[in-house]
Order: structure tokens, then sequence, then C-alpha cells
């Protein structure tokens, strides 16, 4: 019985090299895609449960008498009071740039609940000097170049920093027993995030809220 060659012994094993490495790009290929996908489902779960908070804390808003505003805006940073089963909460949103090339971090930072004036006071003091790494601060999102919001107050979006309508505070007529007039809050909230380049996420989102009932 006659057997291979030299030669087709080095041929046969010349054409399965080929093959097999065809067959690992194929697969490389698989898992590449594979890890990619699942990269951008979580991406988007982060971004879809971040964005939720985010909504979430600005259907609890709580006016009270207390701070000077229940919804501020100073181009940096939001902060708001808002309700919590256990008490009140003050709760600040601000961008920080970050080391990292991918962009600036979305972070969001709230104080404990509190039931007392002087407690709630003093959260929002501290939420006016937040350096980013205090217990309580969170970050929410990264890959930001920048964030814009807006209020919607006499019938049109604008600057958050803009000056809103005057309206009569129920709280604080009732804690002063006067009538106390303070800025209203806005019917509506509007936030624009852009995401920086390698980010892995293109373009603007934007989100509008509804305040009150």
């Amino acid at each position: 019985m006659a057997g291979f060659t030299l030669v087709e012994v080095l041929v046969a094993m010349m054409v399965m090299a080929i093959m097999a490495g065809m067959a690992w790009q194929g697969v490389d290929g698989i898992v590449r895609a594979r890890d990619s996908s699942q990269g951008r489902l979580e991406q988007t779960l982060r971004l879809n449960t971040v964005i939720a908070q985010w909504q979430q804390d600005l259907a609890s808003i709580q006016d009270t008498a207390v701070v000077p505003l229940a919804l501020s805006c100073d181009g940096a940073s939001v902060r708001l009071t808002r309700r919590t089963p256990t008490g009140l909460q003050v709760v600040a949103w601000t961008l920080r740039p970050s080391n990292s090339a991918s962009g600036a971090t979305w972070q969001r930072w709230a104080g404990p609940p509190v039931t007392t004036t002087g407690a709630l006071q003093d959260s929002w003091l501290r939420s006016l000097q937040l350096q980013g790494d205090e217990p309580g601060m969170v970050r929410a999102l990264s890959g930001l170049s920048q964030w814009q919001v807006y209020f919607y107050q006499g019938n049109s979006w604008s600057n958050c920093q803009s000056t809103g309508n005057l309206a009569v505070s129920p709280a604080a007529s009732a804690a002063s027993g006067v009538v106390a007039i303070r800025q209203a809050l806005p019917k509506g909230v509007r936030i624009v995030l852009s995401f920086a380049e390698g980010s892995g996420v293109s373009g603007e989102l934007t989100r509008d809220t509804v305040l009150g009932p």
C-alpha cells in the first residue's frame, strides 16, 4: 500500500493551517461583535437608569420656606429639595471635568433625609460646597462634553438661570404668618446632554420633565 509523499503531507498541513486561521478569524469576529453589543447594551441601560433617577428627583420636588429655592440652577449644578418616605432631602446634579479623554462626568449628590429645619439648611449649605468626593456622591454618567438645562416658565423655554415668575409660597406664608412671595417653580425642566467623542454615544440627548400637577 503506497503512502503519502512528503510534498503531499506538507500541502495538506498548509491547507489545514489556512482553514484553522480562517476559522479563528471567524470566531474572533463573533466574540468582538458580542462584546461590542454587550457594551452598548450596558451603556444604554446605564443611561436610562440615570435619566429615570433625574426625572424621579424632579417629580418629588417639595417647596419649603427653609431653603432659598426648591429648585435652583447656577449653570454648573442643579439643586433641589425632594420628598422621601423618611423626610426631606437635598439633591445636587453637577457636571465635573475628568482626566479621561472620553469626557466629563455627570455626578449626583444626595444628602441624608432630614426632619428638622436646621438639618435641612445644613444639607443645603453642603450642596453649595461640593468637591466631588463627598459621601453620597455618585458618578452617574461619564463621557459627556457638556449639559444644558432649561426651565419652562412664562410659556416658553429659557435658560435655567433666567429669573422666573413670582408667586405666593404657601409653605413660606405658613411658616412666617405673612404672605410670602418667592420665585415660582417652573412648569417643566429640559435637559440636553452632549456626548464627547470616544464615549460610545454620539449626538445629543434631550429629555423634558413636567413639574407639578
